[in-house]
């Protein structure tokens, strides 16, 4: 069903992927992107579990808006070894505002799609989704 505010549905391959990231750990990361003349989300990219974070971020494009889920393992204080998954709405300054809008527009009913992330990004620069970003949002984890 497509959602009233943008027209934009969501294909289901979108749910299955990510319910393999959450429940298998079958991928390290997904992209998707708002494909405009279908008006439907699609996964763009799967990321290996062996792939790394800088091989997430180089899927990026950098004048195009994305969605992505990223599977953030990680230290604690504690010395456990812990994982959250991200959700990041990619919206780089350099990309059309039209597409800016569209991205903006379906954000929230994508998120309810993908039931299961813990924290959520909004950036529009590399700088604000670095490792240290990562860390910071989810550090404060018990053991």
């Amino acid at each position: 069903m497509a959602n009233a505010a943008s027209g934009m549905a969501v294909h289901d391959d979108c749910k299955l992927k990510f319910l393999e990231l959450k429940a298998k750990r079958t991928y390290r990361f997904i992209i998707f992107k708002i494909e405009e003349k279908s008006k439907q989300v699609v996964v763009e990219k799967l990321g290996e579990p062996t792939e790394s974070y800088e091989d997430f971020t180089a899927g990026l494009p950098a004048d195009e808006c994305r969605y992505a889920v990223y599977d953030f393992d990680f230290m604690t204080a504690e010395n456990c070894q812990k994982s959250r998954i991200f959700f990041i709405a990619w919206s780089p300054d350099t990309a059309r505002v039209r597409s800016k809008m569209i991205y903006a527009s379906s954000k929230d009913r994508f998120k309810r799609e993908l039931d299961g992330f813990q924290v959520e990004l909004q950036a529009t620069d590399p700088t604000e989704m670095g490792l240290d970003v990562f860390r910071s949002r989810a550090g404060g984890i018990e053991c």
